[in-house]
């Protein structure tokens, strides 16, 4: 079998398209394959769709194919234009590459598999061209794979902000609950982020109105905005923020009490965890700052902290009961931080209580979120917040790319 029918043969080319020759300079290391059609071949017009157009005119193109071996593979083509009787005079459409690419599919289809696999950059390494010219590609098929989405099923919703960078430089984040999918991401974190995502939804064949639950933290901007653009879905507070809240309350306690006791200087880690997670040395500290004697506020605080994780064990039927006395112990114990943690789930009562119907948790955001930081830690950081976004529907949106394998 001779080289270019090898060629032929590979690329899967078909009449009227044929390799015309190939040049190989191995000091270079680099193949180009030469790409022609047949005299008087007929093409179908790209726009709509007859196939028995001629050749206006030609031009050529080039197009970045996988490596020969070790070595750098372009396609070149003499690329006609066709002139069509309604349409006019336009560029066919090749087999192998999309219009407007300089790669072909199956190089877009392995530069997709490593960009999901490490950082742009090492993909870039890798195939030996620039970043920039990957991130154009990858966004490429991202926004078209996402644009022909459709959310009309969706039901559930969670909200969470992660961070873009050091400092307050934050994205929102959307997920589907139910299919465990980042939906949308936009930069900001206020009430203006779900009302993009309101129109988002409308744009994938959905409609505000089908959200039913929604589960998000006590900021005030998803509360309000949730409330004015999801009118039929029941906000589910998150536990986990519920119970860093109250964490967050027992260490400002120990704080304002360590000025006095010096016994709790480096025991912050002691009263994050919970007994049965502490390490044994921390164990051993617990117990002895615990003792009824020292009566430190803190300890009464954390016994508040201990106390209120049995309330996401109560049956339903009697979890309103519990919280109004845990309510009452913790605005009655003179804990000035306690207090405020107790007055703020009050005015959150139904979203905090709403658990119980809806089951919700923030728990799939947090772990998507691990994957966006882990992602970003590895590229050590990202240039601009739209190559984040990117990133986080490459990762975490559960895209099928229609590329050939």
């Amino acid at each position: 079998m001779r080289d270019l029918d090898l060629f032929q043969m590979a690329l899967g080319l078909t009449s009227p398209w044929f390799v015309q020759g190939c040049t190989f300079e191995p000091d270079k290391r680099h193949l180009e394959i030469k790409i022609d059609f047949t005299p008087g071949g007929q093409f179908a017009c790209p726009v709509c769709g007859q196939g028995a157009c001629k050749a206006h005119d030609t031009e050529e193109k080039r197009w970045r194919h996988l490596n020969f071996f070790e070595h750098r593979c372009d396609l070149v083509a003499r690329t006609p234009r066709v002139k069509c009787e309604k349409c006019g005079v336009h560029q066919v459409a090749v087999a192998w590459a999309r219009p407007g690419s300089g790669f072909t599919l199956l190089f877009e289809a392995f530069a997709m598999l490593l960009a999901r696999q490490m950082p742009v950059a090492a993909a870039a390494q890798i195939v030996g061209e620039h970043d920039t010219r990957l991130w154009r590609l990858i966004q490429h098929h991202v926004d078209e794979v996402r644009a022909a989405e459709d959310w009309s099923e969706v039901k559930n919703i969670g909200i969470d902000e992660t961070s873009r960078k050091s400092g307050h430089n934050y994205i929102t984040v959307v997920v589907d609950m139910d299919a465990s999918r980042v939906l949308y991401a936009t930069a900001g974190k206020d009430a203006a982020t779900v009302e993009a995502f309101a129109q988002e939804i409308k744009q994938h064949q959905g409609d505000p109105a089908q959200i039913e639950e929604a589960c998000c933290d006590m900021s005030p901007s998803f509360i309000k905005g949730l409330g004015a653009q999801f009118e039929n879905a029941e906000i589910t507070f998150d536990k986990f923020h519920v119970m860093k809240l109250i964490g967050t309350a027992v260490d400002e306690v120990r704080r304002a009490e360590q000025k006095e006791r010096p016994e709790l200087k480096g025991s912050r880690y002691v009263w994050l965890f919970n007994p049965d997670k502490l390490k044994a040395e921390y164990e051993e500290m617990l117990a002895g700052l615990s003792l009824p004697k020292l009566n430190l506020k803190t300890a009464r605080a954390y016994q508040m902290r201990i106390n209120f994780k049995q309330f996401y064990n109560q049956d339903p039927v009697f979890a309103e009961d519990f919280l109004k006395r845990w309510y009452f112990w913790a605005t009655h114990s003179r804990l000035e931080p306690m207090i405020k943690a107790a007055r703020t789930l009050k005015e959150h009562w139904g979203g905090v209580l709403r658990w119980f119907e809806s089951g919700l948790t923030n728990g799939i955001l947090e772990g998507i979120n691990s994957l966006i930081q882990a992602a970003k830690a590895k590229a050590r950081g990202y240039r601009s917040t739209r190559y984040l976004i990117t990133m986080v529907y490459l990762i975490a949106g559960k895209l099928e790319f229609n590329l050939p394998t």
